[in-house]
């Protein structure tokens, strides 16, 4: 620890909190323009107002959120410069590639945004929806550079060092395509899918729960939660992959994962417990061998130890904690969604309908938050468990840190989580005035919730009508909600 610059903790304490904050939005800036097309898609082909009016409104949400994560990308984007020069000064020329493919994307994605919330109102109906088809693929685009780049610093390839210890000879398709890339990449792309799903259906599940039963609400809460519910299982064969992944090409954070001190066989599985320095557990639930059949199918897999490699080459045993109660905190939610999916598909396949049960929709309001959760969890595994590497086997966080005063970071730490309560609190404030002014359109002449299947979102305003047929009633006039964004 007396090798460490005293603006490590504060450096990555910035770091991680920022993070921490970005990724609450991710999900639905990756995942929430495919469940908004699937529901316009579905409102077109059945002439359906109301599937037409969720998507319309959802994609306010998304424009907003989109807005909101510009703020908070951008800040961490300056943090790999300022807080981090040891890396970007030596490696930024091998892996920087992956954040210029995410900028083009950022770039796209705006475009596209605007483009597709400017045509509500202005566009024919299918050439308004053709417009949008890009956005799902242009935000994996963004996902594609910034895991290309993360995967990198996991398991670094496409480059050789010089005599003085600097990559040259950079190979672009190596040093995105490495091992860890594949399974990262789809493992974050289908967790963004489950994340946002049960985010926009848990919405949905707590009108349902507080006696809004109308289609709307239906509707609303059908959609996103059916494609959680279908990614789910999927996502937990990745997630399964990903650690045998990490197994094969990460011994050592698998052994922080697992809190494995010692190599060897038969090695028994943890659910939570803490390591201590002396590689004593206390705590968790102890099964035998049964970490070694998950690594390898048998008993008799070895599985690495942190002991394997110097002290000054592995996590610490607070360290390995930490990525051990991350990782089985993201198992554990996962197990937990994945029942309440089984739950779901049981009824709808035998019964072709919602379950009735209220408790199946407190579970499900509760499932967004938890899912929102198992995403932080496991970037804490990522990240804690590669410790004390930033690029992993080649330059410790250590040797990256600025040499910025800790005194100074610390103020800046303080700056940031003000800044960042202010800009959260805007964007909450932003999303229940939307909803309010929704709510209030909905019943605005007094009909019942069933109102807005009436609406839709395209044709002139009656603002426009008024001027060009007096005494005409307009779409807007025809229907509450009409007029909203």
């Amino acid at each position: 620890m007396a090798e460490v610059p005293a603006q490590t903790l504060p450096a990555r304490s910035l770091m991680a909190f920022t993070l921490a904050s970005h990724i609450i939005l991710v999900p639905l800036g990756v995942a929430l323009p495919l469940i908004t097309l699937i529901m316009h898609g579905y409102g077109l082909r059945r002439g359906d107002a109301t599937a037409l009016l969720l998507a319309r409104r959802w994609s306010a949400v998304m424009a907003v959120q989109f807005a909101i994560g510009v703020v908070t990308g951008t800040v961490l984007s300056f943090e790999f410069g300022l807080l981090w020069p040891g890396l970007m000064g030596r490696w930024g020329d091998v892996f920087g590639i992956g954040f210029g493919v995410e900028a083009w994307a950022f770039f796209l994605e705006s475009v596209l945004i605007a483009v597709y919330l400017y045509g509500w109102r202005r566009l024919p109906p299918r050439t308004h929806f053709l417009l949008g088809l890009p956005l799902p693929a242009v935000a994996l685009l963004g996902a594609f550079g910034i895991l290309a780049a993360n995967s990198w610093m996991n398991t670094p390839r496409g480059f050789s060092l010089d005599a003085a210890g600097n990559p040259v000879d950079v190979k672009i398709w190596k040093a995105i395509f490495t091992p860890m890339f594949g399974p990262q990449y789809w493992h974050f792309v289908v967790a963004m899918l489950v994340t946002a799903g049960y985010v926009v259906a848990g919405v949905y599940a707590v009108g349902w729960l507080r006696g809004r039963r109308d289609r709307y609400h239906r509707l609303g809460f059908t959609v996103p939660f059916t494609v959680a519910a279908v990614f789910t299982p999927v996502q937990f064969v990745l997630g399964d992959a990903i650690a045998r992944q990490v197994f094969q090409k990460q011994p050592v954070k698998f052994a922080a994962m697992e809190i494995v001190w010692e190599t060897d066989t038969h090695v028994p599985e943890y659910l939570f417990g803490r390591l201590h320095p002396d590689g004593s557990i206390s705590g968790g639930i102890r099964i035998p061998q049964l970490d070694s059949i998950l690594a390898g199918f048998s008993p008799d897999t070895k599985v690495t130890g942190l002991t394997s490699v110097p002290a000054s080459d592995r996590p610490t045993a607070t360290q390995a904690t930490i990525a051990h109660w991350a990782f089985d905190i993201m198992v554990g939610i996962g197990s937990v969604l994945a029942l309440l999916a089984l739950w779901y598909a049981v009824v709808w396949l035998r019964r072709r309908r919602l379950p009735a049960s209220p408790w199946f929709y407190r579970c499900a309001a509760v499932a967004g938050v938890a899912s929102v959760v198992a995403v932080e969890c496991g970037w804490i595994t990522t990240e804690v468990g590669r410790q004390p590497w930033i690029v992993y086997g080649n330059m410790r966080v250590a040797e990256a840190v600025t040499s910025t005063r800790a005194g100074s970071l610390w103020i800046m730490f303080g700056l940031i989580v003000l800044v960042y309560v202010l800009v959260f609190a805007a964007f909450l404030v932003v999303l229940l005035r939307m909803r309010t002014r929704w709510r209030l359109a909905d019943t605005a002449d007094g009909t019942a919730a069933e109102a807005p299947e009436t609406d839709t979102p395209y044709g002139p305003r009656s603002v426009a009508l008024a001027k060009g047929a007096p005494g005409t009633r307009g779409a807007d006039d025809a229907a509450p909600g009409g007029g909203r964004p």
